[in-house]
């Protein structure tokens, strides 16, 4: 059977209001005070039709808060890869302390630890495609000479995504432009170390941005 045009418009409208409700009300009762319930009321759809497309209340709001996380934090490539790393871990640090992201992803991963389906679902949609595209940008850069040939990129990845995600997740004050400044330097550093590449590699001669010393360098624009 074909799906008639105005069928897919209605369909997207529902699927839209059922997104939208569910962050206004994690913004307004808190995540866990949340039901499929109260969403089917807000949204103006039923039950049946959110179960159609998403297993559970978490499913929803993961749903929600992906689509505006990728938008809102892009690996943009200017050539130069601490710039660009500053921008991407500045818009994750905004979108993941402003309301209703925030409460929302907290919510996520605080029930994935008790829905092996969720947690599936959360490294699927979110976790890996981002994770993997931090990699493919540094990689890049390591094509560029301002990373180390030998450098382990998925640490690093881990290493830029951590203190976000500790401080979200443990209500600590978020970082500021500085701080992640200082993060980003800190981890590009790192990567010119003992396992990063032996001195007189090609990435130890770049300078992969200010504030990121050559091999035995001082730090250049460093600031706090």
């Amino acid at each position: 059977m074909i799906t008639s045009q105005s069928s897919l418009r209605r369909s997207e409208r529902s699927r839209r209001a059922t997104l939208d409700a569910a962050l206004e009300l994690c913004t307004e009762k808190g995540y866990g005070r949340v039901t499929i319930e109260a969403i089917a009321a807000r949204a103006g759809v039923s039950k049946k039709t959110i179960y159609r497309w998403w297993p559970s209340k978490g499913a929803v709001m993961l749903e929600a808060f992906a689509e505006v996380f990728i938008g809102a934090t892009p690996f943009i490539d200017t050539g130069d890869i601490a710039a660009d790393l500053r921008t991407h871990i500045n818009a994750a640090v905004k979108l993941v302390s402003t309301t209703p992201y925030g409460p929302a992803y907290s919510g996520i991963l605080s029930e994935l630890h008790h829905d092996d389906v969720l947690a599936g679902t959360v490294r699927e949609q979110l976790v890996d495609p981002r994770f993997e595209a931090a990699v493919v940008r540094l990689r890049r850069a390591q094509e560029l000479g301002q990373v180390p040939a030998g450098a382990d990129l998925p640490l690093a990845v881990e290493m830029l995504y951590g203190p976000v995600y500790y401080r979200n997740l443990l209500r600590k004050p978020i970082q500021d432009e500085a701080e992640v400044a200082l993060l980003v330097d800190h981890v590009l550093r790192s990567l010119h170390g003992p396992t990063g590449g032996a001195p007189g590699d090609a990435g130890d001669a770049a300078v992969a941005a200010p504030g990121v010393p050559t091999q035995g360098g001082p730090a250049q624009g460093r600031t706090g």
